[in-house]
């Protein structure tokens, strides 16, 4: 039978080979699967070596197996059984020993195939939970599921000399920053399922181990990412348990119960997301985008101007102020206290007219009324600085939004000392337990309404407190999503000023008949126009005419008489107008202090390494505001400096997928913003550094696009890409009406006009 089994085995390389590993397993799983489900129901587990030893048909896969000399067709089959277990939904001691009778003998003769299995199908293959569970049991345990009497002799210590060599490789940065999140999530998976094997005195026993541990899970935990946190606490979880089962350590709130869920997500999902098309698979939409917008803190729902405040209550910006109203302080911090005097009276009616409602009156709560009331932006400031005053804080936070959005006069000179005191107030050491999120939100939405209100007095001190040693991370973040929440905000904005309509008092017109009469064309038959007296005031400024129309063909009731005015009847609507979006005037104040001196290292302060958040919200921050400038001259003007700073390579080539995404989204927004009438007349006057601009989103958005392992950078760059398209034809259609223009009025174009190259991605078309 040698010469046979050779024959076979060149037969099964070859095939593998080919591409058609997934035929050959397709016939073979299903013949051993069903071999091995006879086998376990006619014999004990104590047997089953034993009795597989002496089985023909068993020794005939063994030796079909030992038959295969080529390595990759090996590791085709070992994935490619794994797979179809899995689909054929075996049990655990079903795939235990269908992986025994295939690769029990050459896992112990070959130490490639040992290597493919402890290190290549751990560190760098992905297979769903349940093949990795099975590997860990085949090829490092070496013992069926049901044995719970391991020998702790080669099994142990083949177990911590895999977990030695995962951890380690878990542990360090490089791998949180590079490698793709499935094979993150896979490798923290086969961690977590191996120290669920070892014991305290094993740990203890190793060398390194738990100190890399511990250094992964720290570095994880400082991640932006949730599901980078989330694998951090699986293993925190797990290790603490080994530590001390009796206290388990809890870093997440979804870590609940004994069991731990090992598959986070993202080996389902990739299933899930294999079957799409690939049209489906570009279309998917910019940060998710999801990680910037969704780690932006603030509520828009919570907001200033899309808070509800109930059915009485409006927001202060929909409201149409008069300047001259003197407005009491007092009643904007108690706006419900005519309310409350309704209901006690409508409680008193009640009482009165029923004998039954008298209860006993609790009077636990009346020091309610001795609580200070603030009506000065001074005396807030005053009280947010007593840290010791927990009471007093709070209050001024419940009240200081209402205050600032009422515009006193004092605001202006108080607005950059409340600034700089709100952003120091301690929130989660004075609010009571449970409440620090609502406190929280209070100080932000202050931030956000001096920033709307006076934005040039709080930009000067935010700017300057942005990069200053004194604050921390988190007030960092927090500074740049107020300035986030701020400027949509004021993009969003809608007041109302009075028209400049130009208009001629004395208007030529060549007919014979007075200036201030309306013209007599109309239709034939009409009658001259006649001016109709006024009631009312003697000096009447305004004239009212009016005149008899025909009738029209086919009707017999009288026509109408139309009224003609110098002035219309609507003066609100003819004195007044909306304007839209207040953003532009105050977009260079929000943007070019934010990246005056981004990339340098201070004391505290370190952008482009250790405080790499901090550098991905101001990058979105920056993409915010652009956008928010969209098709207006200052976007023009503030798209090359911000284009400047993404070409840094420190920037866009950065090693943290999270700041490649933000610099994704700021580009885009660049793409968006611009009109395609600016971007041709830029050509046209031969701007090279906005030309290469330009150019380098195009180049730089295919490169993340072909080698970046972050599959959120994938799908933004793709999108990209897809408004650079869009911009480039937009651009070139506006050059050639220019050439058109130019042709028509018989002016020779620029000369570098012709030298301008527009390229479209995926196309071999070039303008």
């Amino acid at each position: 039978m040698a010469g046979t089994m050779v024959f076979v085995g060149e037969l099964f390389s070859r095939i593998c080979r080919r591409g058609s590993t997934d035929v050959l397993l397709g016939e073979v799983t299903p013949q051993i699967l069903g071999h091995v489900q006879t086998f376990l129901s006619s014999n004990s587990a104590s047997t089953m070596v034993d009795a597989f030893d002496s089985d023909s048909g068993s020794l005939f896969w063994l030796k079909i197996m030992e038959a295969i000399k080529d390595p990759y067709a090996v590791e085709r089959i070992a994935e490619e059984l794994l797979h179809q277990l899995e689909t054929k939904n075996a049990t655990d001691i079903e795939a235990y020993w269908t992986l025994w009778i295939l690769f029990n003998h050459v896992i112990r003769n070959q130490p490639s195939v040992r290597s493919m299995f402890v290190e290549k199908f751990l560190l760098w293959k992905v297979f769903p939970i349940c093949c990795l569970r099975w590997i860990i049991q085949f090829a490092i345990l070496e013992c069926p599921p049901v044995d719970n009497s391991l020998t702790r002799a080669h099994e142990i210590c083949g177990l911590m000399d895999t977990v030695q060599r995962l951890v380690v490789a878990w542990s360090t940065r490089e791998f949180v920053q590079s490698a793709p999140m499935e094979q993150q999530a896979y490798v923290t998976a086969a961690i977590g399922l191996c120290i669920e094997k070892i014991s305290r005195e094993e740990l203890d026993m190793s060398k390194g181990v738990m100190h890399s541990i511990l250094q992964g899970v720290s570095s994880r935990l400082e991640s932006p990412t949730h599901l980078v946190r989330k694998m951090a606490s699986n293993v925190a979880l797990v290790f603490s348990k080994v530590i001390d089962p009796k206290n388990p350590l809890y870093l997440d709130d979804s870590c609940t119960g004994d069991t731990i869920d090992w598959d986070v997500g993202l080996i389902k999902h990739q299933k899930r997301t294999s079957s799409l098309s690939k049209c489906k698979h570009a279309e998917t939409t910019m940060l998710a985008t999801s990680e910037l917008e969704n780690s932006v803190n603030l509520r828009k729902n919570n907001g200033m101007h899309k808070q509800a405040r109930g059915v009485k209550k409006t927001s202060f910006h929909s409201k149409l102020f008069d300047p001259d109203e003197i407005v009491d302080p007092a009643t904007l911090n108690y706006e419900s206290a005519s309310d409350n005097k309704e209901d006690d009276d409508e409680s008193e009616n009640s009482d009165s007219s029923s004998d039954s409602s008298l209860q006993p009156y609790d009077l636990t709560d009346d020091d309610t009324d001795l609580q200070r009331k603030f009506t000065q932006l001074t005396d807030v400031i005053g009280a947010l600085r007593k840290s010791d005053d927990a009471e007093g804080v709070d209050g001024a936070l419940a009240v200081v939004e209402k205050l600032v959005r009422a515009s006193p006069d004092e605001l202006t000179h108080v607005a950059g000392d409340l600034v700089r005191t709100l952003v120091q107030v301690r929130c989660s050491d004075l609010a009571i337990e449970g409440e620090e999120e609502s406190t929280e939100e209070k100080r932000q939405r202050a931030l956000i309404a001096l920033l709307v209100t006076r934005p040039f007095e709080s930009l000067d001190i935010l700017t300057k407190l942005l990069y200053s040693p004194n604050v921390d991370v988190s007030q960092r973040i927090m500074i740049l999503d107020v300035m986030t929440e701020a400027a949509q905000e004021l993009a969003d904005a809608k007041t109302m000023k009075q028209k400049h309509i130009s208009r001629s008092l004395v208007s030529t017109i060549s007919e014979s008949q007075p200036w201030f009469l309306p013209r007599s064309s109309g239709p034939l038959g009409a009658s001259p126009w006649k001016e109709i007296s006024e009631t009312g005031t003697p000096l009447n400024y305004s004239h009212r005419y009016e005149r008899e129309l025909p009738l029209k063909p086919g009707r017999i009731r009288k026509g109408k008489t139309r009224c003609w005015s110098l002035r219309s009847a609507n003066i609100q609507e003819n004195q007044f107008e909306w304007v839209h979006n207040k953003f532009p005037v105050y977009a260079a104040a929000f943007m070019l202090p934010a990246m005056q001196g981004f990339d340098k290292k201070r004391h505290g302060v370190d952008l482009l390494d250790r405080d790499f958040i901090v550098l991905g919200k101001l990058i979105y921050m920056l993409g915010v505001c652009i956008k928010c400038v969209s098709m207006h001259p200052e976007a023009s003007a503030l798209a090359p400096s911000l284009l400047d700073m993404l070409r840094t390579r420190k920037v866009c080539h950065h090693k943290e997928a999270y700041v490649r995404r933000a610099v994704l989204f700021a580009a885009s927004c660049v793409l968006m913003s611009l009109h395609p009438s600016f971007v041709a007349s830029t050509l046209t006057e031969g701007n090279i550094e906005f030309s290469k601009g330009l150019e380098w989103i195009r180049t730089w958005a295919l490169d993340i696009a072909e080698s970046d392992v972050d599959r959120e950078c994938y799908s933004m760059a793709l999108t990209c890409l897809q408004l650079h398209a869009e911009m480039a034809l937009q651009a070139s259609r506006a050059l050639e009406t220019a050439k058109s223009t130019f042709k028509a009025k018989g002016v020779s174009p620029p000369s570098n006009l012709s030298n301008v190259t527009i390229k479209l991605p995926f196309s071999n078309v070039e303008y």
